[in-house]
């Protein structure tokens, strides 16, 4: 910045040109404020090419000019809210004093509830809390990347459970203010490192209960988009049981505490102990059962066996006993004690009928008991 030209009247008055006044005037309020924090109600809110915002915010006796870019709000805004904006003072050479905004935050339960609403219509419209988007949280994950304040209760919580539960996980902390103006920016850098850099399974955010002005952070829209953008699995565990903020929705998984994020994400080794000891007795009372039964079905198989081998072996030796009547009582002997003979021609074969001997011809006769030989004499035809 040049030097400004000055003009003493009467040894006492300095006169400024605008331009002087402007630089000079900038220079004294940087040293003296370089920022600061106001709060009041929001008015006369515009946009300007989907980049610029303009804003006053007023209290009862007086208001003040803003501006800055879209990248600096929450989310959506609405006129007669009460916000609280951080941000630098200027005076420009040709529009005049204004501060350029840093970050704007809801205050009062109002503002901050009503803040919330917009920005859940917005991101709801676009799809950004549908359940088909939630992915599986690994369980238990190998490695864990921890978002939160390294000086809470919350990380000492979380902490304490994972030991407790299951040992052996390995967790990258990713130190953050989880409140005030740069916290949705550290949240945001952090999300944005585990995702590039660590090869976590999961990224847990958390931090403990608070007032509604204290978690606003977690329903910040950049913090919420960068949630909802996250390659790994995401569980966000806010201390707080009235309110849902809306990483919250966002996220993969929401626990209700730091604590039931650990309990959510580890199974509980004892537990684990029990079950399988558990799956244990049952199945060798299982094995067991099916052991009796097979002991049984076999026992029962031999036995069917052996008495169908018995009906086998009797029903053979009736059906023996049938043959052998039969063949009994087809036998010639039985035929020759009634008083027949068989009759033999000379060439021993037997003869059924007179014809097939002639007068002269020599035969034998058998009886039940003795052979006869003897010679036809005469052959009568019977009538």
């Amino acid at each position: 910045m040049r030097n400004p030209t000055v003009t003493l009247l009467n040894d006492t008055e300095i006169i400024w040109s605008v331009s002087d006044f402007v630089a000079v005037f900038n220079q004294t309020i940087e040293f003296a404020y370089p920022s600061v924090t106001i709060i009041g109600e929001l008015i006369n809110f515009k946009t300007s090419k989907n980049k610029w915002i303009y804003f006053d915010l007023k209290d009862e006796q007086a208001s003040i000019r803003f501006f800055g870019t879209v990248y600096s709000l929450p989310g959506p805004l609405e006129g007669g809210m009460m916000v609280q904006v951080y941000g630098n003072p200027r005076l420009h050479p040709q529009f005049g004093f204004s501060i350029t905004v840093r970050a704007i935050q809801a205050v009062g339960e109002g503002s901050i509830k009503k803040a919330a609403q917009l920005l859940e219509a917005k991101l709801k419209s676009e799809g950004l809390f549908e359940l088909d988007r939630k992915r599986t949280i690994p369980y238990p994950p190998n490695k864990i990347a921890l978002i939160c304040s390294s000086e809470s209760a919350a990380y000492h919580d979380f902490i304490k459970i994972i030991n407790n539960r299951w040992k052996g996980i390995a967790i990258e902390l990713y130190d953050v203010q989880v409140q005030g103006e740069d916290a949705p920016f550290q949240i945001v850098r952090a999300l944005e490192q585990a995702n590039a850099e660590s090869n976590a399974e999961v990224i847990v955010l958390t931090r403990g209960g608070g007032s509604q002005e204290d978690l606003s952070v977690f329903s910040n829209e950049v913090v919420v988009r960068s949630v909802a953008a996250s390659r790994i699995p995401t569980v966000v565990a806010i201390g707080h049981e009235i309110d849902i903020c809306l990483a919250e929705m966002a996220s993969d998984k929401r626990a209700s505490t730091p604590s039931n994020a650990a309990e959510i994400i580890v199974p509980d080794k004892i537990s684990v102990q029990q079950d399988l000891q558990a799956t244990k007795l049952l199945i060798n009372h299982q094995l067991d059962r099916v052991l009796q039964l097979q002991r049984q079905f076999l026992t029962d198989s031999i036995e069917r066996l052996n008495s169908l081998t018995l009906n086998l072996i009797r029903n053979t030796r009736e059906e023996i006993k049938s043959i052998n009547y039969l063949i009994g009582a087809l036998s010639p002997n039985v035929i020759l004690n009634k008083g027949y003979a068989l009759v033999f021609d000379e060439n021993k074969n037997i003869v059924n009928c007179g014809e097939r001997l002639d007068v002269g011809q020599n035969a034998t006769i058998k009886f039940i008991d003795y052979m006869v030989d003897v010679k036809v004499i005469r052959k009568n035809k019977v009538e």
